[in-house]
């Protein structure tokens, strides 16, 4: 069993990479639109961060299972980020732009994967996932992310988005700081003859479906992640009521994480996944109809506690399921492809064209139908997992 001593390392390095995408990717889209670049560039530039999904974190996934040098990873991955940043701070091209951004990303992007797949493994205890352990050191990933996304909002309100590069570069080295007072373990080496087989898992029905849903249900989140600051710009919100707003589902989502042991037990993980995307349908329909309401803002902002949250955990807690032992980190890395990368850059550059001709809300509405979509891709993983429920259910 894990100890507090040894997960705190993990809560450090959450905190501070959280940190610095709670700044990053709300106000990246606003520094690049005070710069004067249109939608579809802003599009096209946001999307790198995911395009790097679609290959950094399998690789450097597959380097850490087979050399089980996780820390030393970590730590080139968080220097070179770190080093790349300073370029933001050059008079670029949108071109040169995209290469730091490409630069910066490929480094990052597999952070979490590589942290996420330690840190499940010491939190399962004879198999079984613990997520009361993993919300106790995950919530501290979301304080980082709250405090920095407040304290921009209210800076760049007063003093402008000139600062961007400098909260790059802060952030970033309080990054690098966490990874390099990380112990330097290296995990012990896999003996097994033959290789494991990652495509045997991926040809299970209920993995096929679970990957679906999972691509669909963040595809769906696009609409926050690249849209929603200018969104709310555009509806005449201030910097700092953006910030605002980014911080409710925040603080609801640290509140989740806090007692989610309480909750999940309540049904099955399968079950989770349904309620989730349920959730996120319903939260797209609130944002698309009434994001000029405040209280209706706020309330679907409360419900990121089930669309970010919670839908988080449990995919994190079936993927050690299926993926467990040497697959684990292989499994995190297809997780952030499949789930994160092909829909970042799927949703940021056809969000942008879509948006461009009918408007930022339009957006939402697209996302309301992916929602569905993925809340059908969620049954069939129940399904398969109850097959009997579904059954008596029929």
């Amino acid at each position: 069993m894990s100890t507090r001593k040894q997960l705190f390392p993990f809560a450090a390095l959450s905190a501070s990479y959280f940190a610095h995408i709670g700044f990053f990717n709300p106000y990246l889209p606003l520094w690049l639109k005070d710069m004067g670049l249109g939608l579809v560039a802003i599009s096209v530039l946001t999307s790198v961060q995911a395009a790097t999904r679609l290959f950094a974190p399998y690789a450097w996934g597959w380097i850490s299972d087979h050399t089980g040098e996780r820390v030393k990873l970590l730590r080139i991955g968080a220097s070179v980020a770190l080093v790349s940043a300073f370029g933001l701070w050059l008079e670029l091209t949108p071109l040169g732009l995209g290469v730091v951004l490409l630069v910066m990303f490929t480094h990052t992007s597999a952070m979490m994967p590589m942290s996420e797949a330690a840190m499940a493994h010491m939190v399962s205890q004879g198999g079984a996932f613990d997520a009361k352990r993993y919300g106790r050191v995950r919530l501290w990933g979301s304080i980082g992310f709250l405090v920095t996304v407040f304290v921009a909002g209210a800076w760049f309100e007063r003093f402008g988005m000139k600062h961007f590069p400098g909260w790059t570069i802060v952030s970033l080295l309080a990054v690098c700081i966490a990874v390099w007072t990380l112990p330097n373990v290296k995990e012990a080496a896999h003996t097994e003859a033959a290789p494991v087989p990652v495509a045997s898992v991926l040809r299970q029905r209920p993995v096929q479906w679970f990957f679906a849903g999972a691509f669909f249900h963040v595809l769906s989140h696009i609409g926050i992640y690249v849209f929603f600051s200018l969104y709310l710009d555009a509806l005449g919100y201030s910097k700092t009521m953006i910030g605002v707003m980014w911080v409710v589902s925040v603080l609801i989502e640290i509140a989740w994480f806090f007692y989610q042991a309480r909750w999940l037990p309540r049904l099955p993980l399968t079950a989770w996944l349904v309620l989730c995307s349920a959730a996120m349908a319903l939260r797209m329909v609130m944002t698309a109809l009434w994001a000029d309401v405040l209280w209706v803002l706020l309330l679907a902002q409360t419900l990121h506690a089930l669309t970010f949250a919670a839908h988080h955990t449990v995919c994190v807690a079936l993927l050690s399921h299926h993926f467990p032992g040497r697959l684990r980190g292989r499994g995190q890395a297809l997780y952030t492809v499949i789930a994160y990368g092909f829909p970042g850059v799927l949703g940021a550059l056809l969000g942008g064209l879509i948006s461009e001709r009918f408007g930022l809300v339009s957006v939402y509405w697209v996302s309301v139908v992916t929602s569905l979509v993925a809340m059908a891709a969620a049954w069939q993983v129940w399904r398969h997992h109850h097959p009997k429920a579904a059954v008596e259910g029929a």
